[in-house]
């Protein structure tokens, strides 16, 4: 009797019929473990099997930081395009499309919230827009949001992303280190602490301003820090890189960061060091 025989050969399902399977449900690590999109958010970005810490923008890390709400400082600072400069497309059309691409106004968002029932100022950069480059709105908020810090006593912590200065702007961008460096020196000189967390990528002038100055300088697993490139390093040096060469671990190995802190451990971390700098009782 031929009960598993099949009548028709093969398995025909309509074109119509087809579904793909919805993008976003699954990520996939540089080592190739296989998450779900709903379980790496709960596990603050980072894939459990193999402790890859996911580049994440100023949304997270604010959900992550701040206790519940917060305040955005100067939302609503964009570029201008004084150079009227152009390469393969007008900077202010490269512009426009970042920011419809990231529903963002530039590389940096700047906030003030409570973090474990204290305020905190944070300035975070996003890379996803212009490659976290620094120009004169990076520079500007930062400055303004150091400022703030300065005003209110508040500790403040910047948390870099970025390939660096813009080319775009040129000078203007390149002031922005010299302006955002004065400025934390000025936090510094009133003994308000600032906490710096470079991570992947933190490159370029991001790593020769703001992003080495802190009074504590912190990182994530596996984040690249340096100001060239490894692959400008190599073809310039003519040399082979050491092993791990401007990982984070390379870099604090080196005595260029303090600590080196998982995401899950972040906000206690950071609170902890801000406690440790202003000579508090330690939270809970």
């Amino acid at each position: 009797m031929s009960w598993f025989k099949r009548k028709d050969k093969g398995i025909h399902t309509p074109t119509e019929a087809k579904k793909d399977t919805p993008k976003g449900l699954w990520y996939k690590s540089p080592t190739g473990k296989i998450v779900g999109t709903e379980e790496l958010e709960k596990n603050f970005y980072v894939s459990p099997e193999d402790g890859y810490h996911v580049r994440i923008g100023s949304k997270e890390y604010f959900e992550i930081l701040f206790d519940d709400d917060f305040k955005e400082l100067n939302p609503n600072l964009t570029s201008k395009d004084p150079l009227k400069f152009k390469d393969n497309k007008k900077y202010t059309d490269r512009l426009k499309d970042a920011q419809e691409k990231t529903n963002l106004k530039d590389a940096v968002r700047t906030a003030v919230g409570k973090s474990k029932g204290k305020d905190l100022v944070i300035a975070c950069m996003d890379f996803r827009f212009i490659g976290g480059s620094m120009g004169s709105v990076v520079g500007e908020k930062i400055s303004r949001a150091a400022e703030y810090s300065l005003k209110k006593k508040i500790p403040f912590m910047i948390i870099s992303k970025s390939g660096g200065a813009r080319m775009m702007e040129a000078a203007l961008s390149l002031m922005q280190l010299a302006k955002t460096s004065a400025r934390l020196g000025q936090l510094a000189d009133a003994k308000i602490p600032y906490i710096s967390l470079a991570t992947d990528p933190t490159t370029g002038g991001t790593t020769a301003s703001f992003a080495m100055l802190g009074d504590i300088n912190i990182s994530e697993p596996g984040a690249l820090i340096g100001f060239a490139g490894p692959r400008v390093v190599r073809d310039t040096t003519g040399k082979e890189l050491p092993e791990g060469f401007q990982t984070s671990e390379f870099v604090l190995e080196h005595g260029f960061l303090d600590f080196i802190t998982l995401r899950k451990n972040l906000k206690d971390k950071v609170n902890q060091y801000i406690d440790l700098i202003t000579n508090q009782p330690l939270r809970v």
